[in-house]
């Protein structure tokens, strides 16, 4: 509790000295970032849009640290569910990894899925993966979608955009496509966030290749970072040197959560390791090498040595590392006034582990881990919805369900 008592006065301290560096200042923010953020937050929508009816607070209770919660189970039927989008007139987009868009509306799962979506290898890991809206969504009509593209010698992780016009994709056009197309059926990486000042980021892993996650020239085990239209930022860090222009950051075995810091917009990752040595990173630095695989805290499969370092000059050091390996997939930081005990810290799904685990952080440093919902199954994603709940996927029965707090 003590814990607990000082994060709250941090947060208040820190919520006083933004308010008068706003009022001092002579710049007014970014209107589309603002609105995405109180989108985010809950600050107007929540009672605005809903998604599914009220909840149903009547299943078994978790009991956790901070506060108590029961899962209630909203959308079922699902194949491999990935990704979830939750669009401003109640409806919500869930991508399935065979390569099928599902939405729902009112509440229930449509039958029929959306057509013009692209053709995808349906192969290990691939699939149609991430799905996230444009932070201007509503006057532009943008969907970003990650999938495995069919090519010769493989697939390759695919970013395209569309437009959804009734139950069809509409002005598909493929933003980026990776350099290397592999038979490989692993480690597409494929998340997708928008930082706050509207930059696309999205992750590519190494393919099962770990060398060419230290091949700048290489799409393979790197963090890319664009403009909304697929057009390279001129300030990107490789821009003019050697290296693909578009890569914001490298070393990065395969990045399976994404999401932005709701008071800073800067962009936060977990990623796979291997035995070992899953990670929480923070990507403030352009041009940084995370180390994959020079640097690890995991080990081979067989158990075998990777490297003997787990740190190396020029190379970033994660926030917190899971050894044993959780495999971190989907994140969430936890923002409105759903959760108030958790506010700010981040929820991760783990698909081995099949839990949520909570992170406290202090800034840009890890505090403390909290584990929940043990043995539900397999978590792909975990995300903040508008109407200020938190959904998480279960790809081990194929449901989507919402984390209800209870007294």
């Amino acid at each position: 509790m003590r814990e607990k008592a000082m994060r709250l006065i941090h947060n208040l301290c820190t919520v006083l000295i933004g308010v008068l560096i706003i009022a001092c200042s002579t710049d007014a923010p970014d209107t589309q970032v603002t609105e995405r953020n109180n989108d985010r937050n809950g600050n107007d929508d929540e009672a605005a849009v809903q998604y599914f009816p009220e909840p149903d607070t009547g299943g078994d209770v978790h009991q956790t640290e901070e506060l108590n919660f029961v899962v209630e189970t909203v959308v079922s039927g699902l194949g491999v569910p990935w990704g979830m989008a939750f669009l401003p007139d109640g409806k919500v987009l869930i991508t399935e990894r065979d390569g099928a868009l599902r939405i729902v509306e009112d509440g229930e799962l449509r039958s029929e899925p959306i057509s013009g979506t692209p053709e995808v290898v349906a192969q290990g890991q691939g699939g149609l993966l991430d799905i996230e809206l444009h932070p201007d969504y509503e006057n532009n009509g943008w969907i970003y979608l990650s999938y495995s593209k069919p090519g010769d010698g493989g697939a390759a992780t695919a970013i395209m955009r569309a437009k959804l016009d009734g139950y069809s994709l509409t002005d598909q056009e493929d933003l980026y496509v990776g350099n290397e197309f592999s038979s490989a059926g692993q480690h597409y990486g494929s998340r997708i966030s928008f930082d706050g000042d509207g930059y696309l980021y999205f992750s590519i892993g190494d393919r099962g290749a770990m060398n060419s996650a230290q091949d700048i020239t290489n799409s393979n085990g790197n963090l890319f970072r664009l403009n909304d239209d697929g057009s390279v930022p001129s300030d990107n860090p490789f821009v003019g040197e050697e290296g693909l222009d578009e890569i914001f950051a490298y070393g990065l075995r395969n990045i399976q959560g994404m999401d932005v810091h709701p008071e800073t917009g800067v962009i936060w990752t977990n990623l796979h390791g291997p035995r070992g040595g899953d990670e929480i990173n923070v990507h403030d630095k352009p041009g940084a090498n995370y180390g994959w695989p020079e640097i690890t805290h995991g080990v081979n499969y067989d158990g075998s040595e990777i490297t003997p370092d787990t740190a190396k000059a020029g190379m970033e050091q994660p926030v917190m590392h899971w050894t044993p390996s959780i495999a971190p997939s989907g994140m969430a930081f936890v923002v409105g006034d759903r959760y108030p005990e958790w506010t700010g810290d981040i929820l991760n799904g783990a698909l081995s582990f099949q839990l949520i685990s909570r992170i406290v952080i202090d800034g840009d440093e890890y505090a403390h881990e909290e584990r929940f919902v043990n043995d539900i199954g397999r978590i792909r994603a975990v995300e903040m919805a508008p109407d200020g709940y938190i959904y998480f996927s279960n790809e081990s029965n194929g449901t989507i369900n919402r984390i209800v707090p209870v007294e």
